[in-house]
């Protein structure tokens, strides 16, 4: 069996392996495992860098340090994104009302 036929297999049941574990997550552990995926991906944005700054102009590594450092940062970004607008829910309400102008 060859490496590349390997990557695959590696890829195709880490990706089932994943989608199964993701979607039987409770909404209460949702905020701690995004804040696990953020590290991991940080970790592969170091990884990507580090692959595009290696590839000596190979356009194939090129190619693909560039996908993983963008689907990375989208990651990264998402959950911060995400995290921020769930702590808000928590955090002191602000006064949006606008006084009502019933007094003649």
């Amino acid at each position: 069996m060859s490496s590349f036929s390997q990557a695959l297999w590696v890829l195709l049941l880490g990706g089932l392996l994943g989608f199964e574990l993701i979607g039987k997550v409770p909404p209460t552990l949702h905020t701690p495992l995004m804040s696990g995926a953020n590290a991991i991906s940080g970790i592969t944005v170091l990884a990507s860098l580090t692959l595009i700054a290696q590839a000596d102009g190979n356009p194939a590594l090129l190619v693909l340090g560039a996908a993983s450092l963008a689907f990375a940062l989208f990651n990264v970004i998402g959950g911060f994104v995400v995290t921020d607008r769930m702590l808000a829910m928590f955090g002191p309400k602000s006064s949006s009302r606008k006084p009502s102008s019933s007094q003649p």
